[in-house]
């Protein structure tokens, strides 16, 4: 059992949370390391880890849900857009110098594809951070997430939470809510929570396919305007 050069305090989740979420503070760096070395990469619960306050929680399938799709609309739009996109799913973000690490829900390499494509292994600050990281919130955290992924350097951060899409784009500082997309600026960020709504009663697939009849409907009506 690893242990930390302080207490660990396992804080309490309120009543009315269902996720299943652990609190650890005083968790050195190094243990932090140890710790995950030990678990490896074949496990459910994703971590966040600021200053040596260490989260560990187990997603549950409402959180996975909306994860997955939003994952499916933007290799969607991909497609339709004739580009390449790298889905790093929950790759684990650290920089040993800031002490801090996170593990999205999902995120994409977009813009600097080609500069990850095929590689096995992605160190910050060397290489580029993810251009898009996607958080599926149905709890609140015990760290600061746009803090971390702001001092990562991630560029764009979506959250679904309360079946609403937050778009927000990093700024000086943090980061700050907008209602477009840095990606995908024609993006109709305010129609999305629609489509997932539609996946419970129609299926994902269905959902998925109109999300990307709406796509391409966005997009040949630019052509036309461009034209």
């Amino acid at each position: 059992m690893i242990a930390t050069d302080k207490t660990l305090v396992k804080q309490p989740v309120p009543a009315d949370v269902k996720e299943t979420r652990v609190v650890m503070k005083g968790v050195t760096w190094e243990t932090y390391k140890k710790l995950m070395a030990e678990v490896g990469d074949d496990r459910a619960w994703r971590i966040a880890y600021d200053r040596g306050v260490l989260e560990i929680r187990m997603p549950l399938l409402e959180h996975e849900v909306p994860k997955g799709l939003l994952e499916s609309f933007v290799e969607a739009i991909a497609d339709e857009l004739g580009i390449e996109v790298l889905k790093a799913g929950s790759l684990t973000l650290e920089r040993e110098d800031l002490t801090n690490a996170i593990e999205p829900d999902s995120c994409f390499y977009i813009q600097n594809e080609s500069q990850v494509r095929g590689r096995e292994e992605i160190i910050l600050p060397s290489d580029p951070p993810p251009d898009l990281a996607i958080e599926s919130d149905y709890t609140s955290s015990s760290v600061n997430k746009q803090t971390l992924y702001s001092a990562l350097g991630v560029p764009e951060l979506w959250r679904y939470t309360k079946k609403t899409l937050l778009v927000y784009q990093r700024v000086e500082g943090g980061y700050e809510q907008c209602d477009r997309s840095l990606a995908f600026p024609f993006l109709p960020i305010t129609e999305i929570p629609s489509f997932i709504e539609q996946s419970r009663t129609r299926g994902q697939r269905s959902a998925v396919r109109l999300f990307r009849q709406r796509i391409r409907e966005i997009l040949d009506t630019q052509s036309i305007d461009n034209s």
